[in-house]
């Protein structure tokens, strides 16, 4: 599925005078899908359509990025950003819905994973599902540009920051055996710079001091939910691979957690297949899909 196929399923809310990009497909119980950064839904395309066989996916462009708004004068914090998918929810009407998430999108499920554990949740969050993210600050390893973009001088690395410069970072995150190709790399520099993108650049990362700040309420909400949970993690990855999964088995109680050798920070685009085997699996063992093997 290209960019234009995958524009043309979906539509636009408002939120905050913002208009934010969805899309609804397939029927069955809900399954949100939240992207990471700095990249799209679209990350979700090559899994989308076997997922939309089992569930009703709802997939949406997190404000700042993909086809939704970009304004300059905005923070761009987790907590906007989960206001933003209880509107969404609100607006569609769904009660209660499967996640399935990955790297700044981990972050938003466990902002709502924190809501829903204190009775503060517009709805009800079934399960969860996580891939490569930053779950922990103090075992998660940005790239150095990462780091850059949280500095003072943060909106001139942006200015900086080329389609050279986001090859390279990528090439170094995906897998040995699973790199993105030239076509691939094209679409999402071309989704990261739609509505002159990076203009806020410096701005998205900021979720990472997000993770700072609040992980001690993050860190408790995965200790103590009662949600089922998984961790689908991509060993190879640098930044949240197999040394992420490795802290998450030792503090999160009766962890679940599936490895993926020699695959990096994009699971859902280096080995789709893994993916949608191990999420089945998951809703198999939460009795979502009875039979699913």
């Amino acid at each position: 599925m290209n960019i234009k196929q995958w524009k043309a399923k979906g539509r636009y809310f408002t939120f905050e005078n913002h208009q934010i990009y969805y899309s609804v497909q397939g029927e069955g119980p809900v399954l949100l899908l939240l992207h990471g950064f700095p990249t799209s839904s679209y990350d979700w395309h090559k899994i989308h359509d076997e997922l939309s066989k089992q569930f009703q996916v709802l997939t949406f462009d997190m404000l700042g990025y993909g086809f939704s708004d970009k304004p300059l004068k905005n923070n761009y914090s987790i907590f906007q950003q989960s206001d933003i998918t209880e509107a969404l929810l609100k607006q569609l009407t769904i009660s209660s819905c499967e996640i399935l998430a990955h790297d700044k999108g981990d972050t938003v499920a466990n902002e709502l994973i924190a809501r829903q554990n204190k009775g503060q949740l517009s709805f009800q969050i079934n399960s969860v599902c996580l891939l490569n993210g930053g779950l922990f600050p103090g075992i998660h390893k940005p790239r150095t540009v990462q780091w850059a973009l949280m500095t003072p001088i943060g909106k001139y690395i942006a200015k900086l920051y080329n389609f050279r410069m986001f090859r390279n970072t990528f090439d170094k995150i995906f897998g040995p055996n699973t790199k993105a190709s030239q076509q691939e790399l094209e679409d999402l520099w071309y989704l990261i710079n739609l509505k002159e993108g990076m203009r806020i650049f410096h701005l998205l990362i900021r979720y990472m001091q997000d993770r700072i700040d609040n992980e001690g309420r993050w860190l408790k909400a995965l200790k103590e939910t009662k949600i089922p949970h998984r961790l689908i993690n991509g060993a190879f990855d640098p930044i949240s691979g197999k040394h992420m999964a490795d802290h998450y088995n030792k503090v999160i109680p009766n962890p679940d957690v599936i490895l993926i050798e020699n695959i990096g920070h994009y699971p859902q685009l280096e080995a789709p297949e893994e993916v949608l085997k191990h999420f089945f699996e998951f809703q198999a063992k939460v009795n979502l899909l009875p039979g699913k093997e």
